[in-house]
């Protein structure tokens, strides 16, 4: 066992009664003094102990001043580095995700979605990001965009309104604002109707202050300091015309503003079918005005919980709503009269659909109106039949429904589009009732992120060098997700904990499985992840430790090897891979335990190598709690953070070589080593940073912050680290990067965003002994950001805005092609077009039997299923692999017997694409010439007999070949010649060629 040495130890010095200051006298007051009580024993011993404290606490302020001279001796004998450039930074997840549906252009190849201030154009067949419209730093709104409908003037138009108090008109194709109207106070939902083309509806927001000034300037943000339920609205009717558009400003005043009515906050506002109705819905009511007559005002009728979406049906006057208690209910008083008194309240006949436990979060009208789709909490799509009140579900979606779209273009069936709670969009086959594609950049969702991550502080975070990808939390904490910033896809999902999604039952939110702690080793082989759900009364409580594959093959992780309960039902605190080609894995717990684990590799029965992990050693320190651990680059130490010191053990026989005390971090949190030589340690706990030199055996310095310290980076090539520690704002961080040789910091910034986790990320292009820094975080918020020198990402939000194609591009027809339909002899074009569309999967003949799980109803026609099915069965012969078959054929005959030369008609293979329409035309006009000389052809001029011939095309699709012959068999070449010339050829039905096997 190697001795214990304690580093920078200063003796107690205690000082002398006349040195110790007095207590300060108290103030001078009227009253007379209190009577003097005798001092009781209890009494003096409790003001030497007082003595006592003050003369420790003046021991440690000398005792720091000491080391304080210290560390400046140590730091005027390196040399101080150049200060660092200020980071930048980037977002990889949207900034600001909105509830509002998205909108689906007329022909259902492209949506749209609210970003923040942004509009992203998403396509339907892919989900990627096409264009973008600009943002605020051109001519887009400044605050958040909170709702948006096409023109009903023009398809090909886009109107956003935002809490910035502006209507935008946008022509989408070209990416080009067209005008701006200011209302001067936010705006929280805007609709339209064909019928009033030139009038949108809006629910306005009373804003604190008016914003003055000249058309010139561009409006002020104003947003509301309320709650959005204590709001109260306005709805008005607002010309999309300008006043002077002539004037050449930027922003313009309607021609023409009328208001409706005042409501509570909108939780929806929309026109019903036949335009003739303005509906909107707030707190527990829902208001209902007839266009034709605005000035009457609403007439309210009464729901008994608060409303959360509204629906109007697309060819009946009547709406339906979704209310706070899960309830869907069916309103049928648009056609009940106006009332006679305006502004009163009223009931009305209503018919109840509830399946939900919580919230209803948005309904839609299929196109037909005879279905009812709704979402909520449940992440469970119901589907209402309206005339028998039946009700199918598709359950399981990945995450809370929030939006509710129903699509449908002109080459594809009705489609149901998901706006989930994750930022993900996920598309339902009307058909089916499954999910058909799903897109997503980052699944993160900051609410139920949040509220799951309040009873643990740990967020897991790493980066994968082998696939140059970041492993997060996922939207549920059971699971991680592999992200590519590269590409900004969203590569993989991994369930490490499988559980049930539901959140809660009632009010009490469940306590699920969460992903506590995951790591990487250095060579990208290996994960390790620690996954726990706390206990309570009628639950223990599960902890384990999973190691994960890396299957390159598949590029996804294979479980290797469960844990179960590492270091009992106590949390692990640290787990590290070690760096060396002996790889170990060391954990510690609250236990007071340090466990390492290494591989085993063992042979099954058939001689196949397993190789799985197994518990190496265990070991611990005087009884005292690891808190952090960590490997020395080269893999030869192992470095344990204890409450008050940090062990130094070696990797191999986990002797310890020596103890470092650091008084001046009484609790230690966490440490690394700096640099890659491994020299200096770094630990902080609290508001304490100390660094120390292993070698020399000595505290380089030590720095006290204002605020307690978050995390710690260091640089993995470079003796430099960056820290990460509180701010007295609860919304930002601050950023510090130190060098070993200085405690004075090179780099001080404020960063708009808490930090809840931040790793180093290798930045691309870039070299390795640079002394830039490159990181990944995840905020407070449960959002992503890259930070660094020269981020550079693909980012979807920040591309230029593009044009758009009007939808999509189909080859136009020949006048052939317009008379006869397409041929199968032609290019396949076509084909190609609708395989783009198509979605379905190719069939295999091991995956047909599921085929046949669906109801009756809902399978597709049986004529569908035959030509998918054959191809699952059937293997494709090709032209080459014919002419290979015969030569080998015709050898294998000829070493049996004998064969005279004879003439065989050979089947024509005309590859598919090799013939053009002019050819085909050519072809058939002197079948055309020859129609129009016959006698009985009603149409021609000229009546002189004209003998009929067909075109002739070498081809023996129809003709039988003639048999083969033996020596005693002699053909008649005669007769074949006579046979070929008298019968008639046509062109050849050319298709996939296929070698069927024989039933008989």
């Amino acid at each position: 066992m190697a001795a214990v040495k304690v580093i920078n130890h200063t003796p107690f010095a205690p000082r002398l009664p006349k040195d110790v200051p007095l207590p300060p006298s108290p103030a001078e007051s009227t009253s007379p003094p209190p009577p003097v009580k005798k001092k009781t024993r209890k009494s003096k011993m409790k003001e030497k102990e007082k003595i006592k404290e003050k003369v420790k606490e003046s021991a440690q302020k000398q005792g720091e001043q000491k080391r304080g001279n210290t560390n400046e001796q140590h730091e005027s004998e390196m040399p101080q580095p150049e200060p660092l450039k200020p980071l930048t930074w980037t977002s990889l997840t949207d900034s600001n995700s909105n509830s509002h549906p998205p909108i689906f252009t007329k022909d259902g190849s492209h949506f749209f979605s609210i970003v923040g201030e942004r509009i992203k154009i998403h396509s339907t067949s892919s989900g990627k990001v096409i264009s973008t419209l600009p943002g605020p730093q051109d001519d887009g709104h400044q605050d958040i965009i909170t709702s948006a409908i096409l023109s009903a003037y023009n398809a090909f138009q886009l109107i956003t309104v935002s809490l910035d108090g502006t209507i935008k008109v946008w022509d989408f194709l070209e990416g080009i604002l067209l005008h701006t109207i200011n209302l001067e106070q936010p705006i929280h939902h805007v609709c339209g109707h064909e019928k009033i083309k030139d009038y949108v509806f809006v629910a306005t927001a009373k804003a604190k202050k008016k914003g003055s000034g000249d058309g010139d300037e561009q409006p002020k943000p104003n947003r509301s300091a309320k709650v959005p339920s204590e709001e109260s609205c306005i709805i008005l009717r607002v010309s999309l015309k300008p006043q002077n558009p002539a004037s050449g400003a930027k922003w313009h005043k309607s021609s023409q503003i009328t208001p409706v009515g005042k409501t509570r906050y909108t939780a929806g506002l929309a026109v019903s079918a036949s335009g003739e109705w303005l509906i909107a819905v707030a707190g527990h009511k829902a208001y209902v005005a007839q266009v034709s007559a605005l000035k009457s005002g609403f007439t309210k009728y009464v729901s008994p919980d608060a409303l959360t979406c509204l629906a109007v049906h697309p060819l009946e006057d009547y709406f339906a709503t979704g209310d706070a208690k899960g309830v869907v209910r069916l309103w049928y008083c648009l056609n009940q009269g106006k009332p006679a008194v305006a502004n009163v309240e009223k009931r009305s006949q209503t018919s109840e659909l509830h399946w939900h436990a919580h919230a209803v979060s948005s309904i839609a009208f299929t196109m037909n109106g005879s279905y009812l789709l709704s979402g909520g909490e449940e992440a469970v799509l119901v589907i209402w039949q309206l005339y028998s009140g039946k009700k199918e579900f598709v359950p399981r979606v990945g995450s809370p429904i929030k939006s509710v779209v129903v699509s449908r273009g002109s080459a594809v069936e009705e489609e149901y589009l998901l706006g989930l709670a994750d930022a993900s969009f996920a598309f339902i086959s009307s058909a089916t009732l499954k999910l058909s594609r799903v897109f997503s950049r980052i699944k993160l969702d900051s609410i139920t992120s949040s509220a799951w991550a309040s009873s643990s502080s740990a967020t897991p975070l790493a980066v994968h060098s082998l696939s140059s990808t970041l492993v997060l939390p996922s939207s549920h904490p059971s699971s991680l997700q592999t992200y590519s910033p590269s590409s900004s896809m969203l590569v993989a999902e991994l369930e490490v904990s499988p559980s049930n999604r539901v959140s809660r039952q009632e009010e009490k939110m469940l306590e699920p499985s969460r992903v506590e702690r995951v790591v990487i080793s250095p060579s990208g082989e290996w994960m390790a992840t620690i996954d726990r759900r706390e206990g309570d009364e009628s639950f223990r409580g599960e902890i384990y430790l999973k190691i994960w594959w890396w299957d390159k093959k598949s590029a996804f992780w294979i479980l290797n090897t469960r844990v179960d309960r590492p270091h009992g039902l106590n949390k692990v605190t640290s787990l590290s891979f070690s760096p060396s080609d002996d790889i170990q894995l060391v954990t510690t717990g609250e236990d007071k335990n340090i466990k390492t684990w290494r591989i085993r590799s063992t042979k099954d029965k058939k001689g196949n190598i397993e190789v799985s992990w197994t518990s190496r050693s265990s070991f611990g320190f005087r009884l005292e709690i690891p808190r952090d651990s960590a490997w020395s680059p080269d893999g030869s130490l192992l470095a344990v953070a204890l409450d008050g010191s940090v062990a130094l053990y070696d990797s191999r026989s986990n002797a310890l070589h020596l103890t470092i005390v650091c008084p001046e971090c009484p609790k230690i949190s966490s440490m690394h080593f700096i640099g890659h030589h491994g020299q200096y340690i770094a630990v902080f706990g609290g508001p304490n940073l100390v660094v120390c030199d292993i070698i020399n055996r000595s505290v380089r310095w030590h720095r006290r912050h204002n605020h307690p310290y978050v995390t710690l980076v260091p640089h993995p090539y470079q003796d430099t680290f960056a820290t990460i520690h509180h701010s007295p704002s609860a919304t930002t961080n601050e950023l510090i990067v130190y060098s070993i040789s200085s405690s004075t910091p090179l780099l001080s910034q404020t960063l708009p965003f808490g930090i809840r986790n931040l790793v180093w990320y290798p930045a691309p292009n870039r070299l390795p002994r640079s002394r830039m820094f490159s990181l990944v975080g995840i905020t407070h918020a449960f959002g992503v950001v890259l930070l660094g020198h020269d981020i550079s990402v693909a980012d979807e939000a920040s591309s230029p805005t593009k044009a758009l194609q009007k939808g999509v591009a189909v080859p136009k027809r020949s006048l052939f092609e317009e008379m006869f339909g397409v041929p199968a002899l032609t290019d396949v074009s076509h084909n190609a077009v609708m395989s783009a569309i198509d979605t379905s999967l190719p069939w295999k003949s091991s995956e047909t039997g599921s085929v046949f799980d669906a109801p009756a109803y809902l399978m597709p026609p049986i004529e569908s299923l035959f030509e998918p099915l054959m191809n699952g069965f059937l293997k494709l012969r090709l032209k080459e692999n014919v002419d290979e078959d015969h030569q080998s054929g015709t050898q294998g005959i000829a070493d049996e017997m004998t064969t005279e030369t004879m003439e065989i008609d050979e089947p024509a293979f005309i590859e598919i694409g090799k013939v053009s329409n002019d050819d085909i035309l050519d072809t058939f006009i002197p079948f055309f010439k020859d129609m129009a000389g016959l006698p009985d052809y009603p149409f021609h001029s000229d009546t002189r007999p004209v003998a009929l011939t067909l075109p002739t095309i070498p081809s023996s699709h129809h003709a039988k070949p003639a048999p083969r012959t033996v020596a005693s068999q002699k053909p008649n070449l005669n007769a074949s010649s006579k046979k070929e010339a008298s019968t008639p050829s046509v062109p050849a039905k050319t298709g996939k060629k296929r070698s069927r096997h024989s039933l008989v």
